[in-house]
């Protein structure tokens, strides 16, 4: 008997075998580069810890072994994750950040010194915020090096360092980036909600802890 590769049961038949093909192989590419995947994302927060303490510039090898050398701990406590580091002989910790910005997602992570009151570097991300604009707390360094020694508590414990239009304070706070109001609003009310768990849970459980 011919098939009759006109008729409507062939196509469907037809389609049917090549949908569950394809999706058989694209599902054995994806679990075969999943480890990859993996590693790859593991670097790539590796290295923002590390651009947080103003490391940077390093390749893959580079970044893995400078990471196991200045990061002494990962600590989880209380549904948040801090790292414990040493540079240059000084104890310094490193907060993850996350928050939204004028189109979506932003993160980073910010390092303090063992005062606990001092910023001594930061990194910040985003997922889809305006190139030339937001994306500038992603692609401008020297933005991000403004923070460096600005200070997080006012004498009262208040957080106080904020991303702001019109500086009054240069000891806790940063110009927003020009043109990108609402991105750098994003940042200010991330870096105030973020370290100030921070701050809390250190204030629980003791200061300068490096497990």
């Amino acid at each position: 008997m011919k098939l009759n590769t006109n008729s409507n049961s062939y196509i469907i038949i037809y389609s049917a075998v090549l949908v569950i093909v394809v999706a058989f192989l694209l599902a054995f590419v994806f679990q075969a580069l999943k480890p990859m995947q993996d590693a790859n994302v593991a670097l790539d927060v590796k290295k923002q810890v590390l651009y947080s303490l103003n490391i940077r510039g390093l390749d893959g090898k580079e970044a893995e072994e400078k990471y196991a050398e200045v990061v002494k701990t990962e600590v989880e406590a209380e549904g948040l994750t801090y790292y414990g580091c040493e540079v240059d002989g000084q104890i310094k910790y490193v907060f993850p950040l996350k928050g939204m910005g004028l189109w979506g997602g932003i993160s980073g992570f910010i390092s303090v010194d063992d005062d606990l009151n001092t910023v001594y570097g930061a990194y910040f991300n985003h997922e889809s915020e305006t190139a030339g604009l937001g994306a500038e707390i992603k692609d401008s360094q020297e933005w991000q090096e403004r923070f460096r020694g600005k200070k997080i508590q006012d004498a009262d414990g208040n957080i106080v360092l904020a991303v702001v239009k019109k500086v009054d304070n240069p000891a806790s706070q940063v110009d927003a980036v020009t043109g990108a109001t609402l991105t750098s609003d994003g940042v200010s009310a991330m870096l105030q909600d973020c370290l100030a768990k921070y701050i809390n849970l250190f204030k629980k459980n003791g200061h300068g802890i490096i497990q």
